[in-house]
């Protein structure tokens, strides 16, 4: 029976275990991120464009 509780005693301290977790957090906040600057560089970068081209014209 010794065994059985130094097992379920090493489980519940691996399941407790919080180390990694604010790395996986950091982990999707950069990509929640990078996500944001890729679509608004694509909106924006395709209307930027457009002004430019519509400056040009002009001169």
């Amino acid at each position: 029976m010794s065994k059985l509780n130094m097992i379920a005693a090493y489980l519940r301290s691996a399941l407790d275990n919080d180390e990694g977790a604010t790395a996986v957090e950091y982990g999707l906040l950069v990509t929640f991120i990078a996500i944001v600057i890729i679509v608004g560089v694509s909106a924006f970068g395709t209307h930027l464009s457009d002004v430019f081209t519509n400056l040009t014209s002009k001169f």
